[in-house]
């Protein structure tokens, strides 16, 4: 005969497994989160604190991916080595949201390379550190060559905290999109050139949710910010950064995490990303 006493109990120990599960989650997403300027803070800059995420995962559909396995030791990708010239890339386990092109492939040039970004506004021109960040310059190209950019939305901006952040494939950067920042190419890069990194105007780096987490997800910095050296820089813009300056003067459309950062008013749209090398 079931008490009352003993339905209590059950009820609390059903209680007690949701909240389990529910922090479970909670840790799971935290996993996922990218914040440029802490992996776990919020970076206050000009008065304002500014958490601005990315998150990387699996497939939307359109190609396979591989499928999680262990998140709590996942396989780190392997630094660029110029004996054999070759970058290792993994798979990006943590689940969340890719457009799945392909793996690129490992061997990497160290030449001199530009990236042309062709948006709704204009071409943003891009000189790329293929030197100190061969890898990631690397995987650029092959999401390049694979149209991985073409029509894609840059989904977060800030205007006290001037960063336009965009490779998200599946972004709509409309400000209600819940899963915006959370898209990725399906796999992983190394952290690069973090050596005394800092992000002043006109850098380009790339966005992660913690060490050696880098996928597609970029930011082009249009005002110097205090970030800490843990955001592979790959590049430097060398034309187009008045696009930027024009787009903050709109605004942005405040995000849910109330940090002063949001989708930008004045969409930005990438029409087009193109990389050439100089032998």
């Amino acid at each position: 005969m079931v008490t009352g006493k003993d339905r209590r109990r059950q009820l609390a120990r059903e209680h007690y497994q949701r909240q389990l599960k529910a922090r479970a989650e909670r840790q799971r997403r935290a996993r996922r989160r990218a914040i440029i300027g802490t992996t776990a803070t919020v970076v206050v800059v000009i008065g304002g604190v500014v958490a601005a995420t990315a998150f990387l995962g699996k497939p939307d559909g359109t190609a396979a991916a591989p499928t999680p396995t262990d998140l709590s030791a996942p396989e780190p990708p392997k630094p660029y080595d110029p004996a054999t010239g070759k970058c290792g890339y993994v798979p990006d386990t943590s689940g969340a949201p890719s457009k799945f092109v392909g793996m690129p492939p490992e061997e990497a040039s160290t030449a001199p390379a530009t990236m042309t970004i062709r948006t709704n506004h204009g071409v943003i021109r891009v000189r790329l550190d293929a030197e100190k960040a061969p890898c990631t310059v690397n995987s650029f190209k092959f999401l390049a060559e694979k149209d991985y950019f073409d029509n894609t939305k840059c989904h977060r901006m800030g205007t006290s905290f001037p960063i336009l952040q965009c490779g998200d494939p599946l972004a709509k950067a409309d400000g209600k999109n819940p899963t915006d920042g959370m898209g990725g190419p399906g796999y992983r890069i190394v952290d690069e050139n973090l050596n005394g990194a800092k992000y002043t105007r006109g850098v380009v780096a790339m966005a992660n949710s913690g060490p050696n987490t880098n996928g597609s997800q970029f930011f082009i910095v249009y005002g110097d910010v205090e970030l800490p050296p843990q955001y592979t820089p790959f590049g430097t813009v060398t034309r187009g950064l008045d696009i930027l300056d024009k787009v903050a003067k709109k605004g942005v459309i405040q995000g849910p995490s109330g940090d002063g950062t949001g989708a930008p008013k004045e969409p930005v749209i990438i029409k087009d990303v193109t990389i050439t090398s100089k032998s």
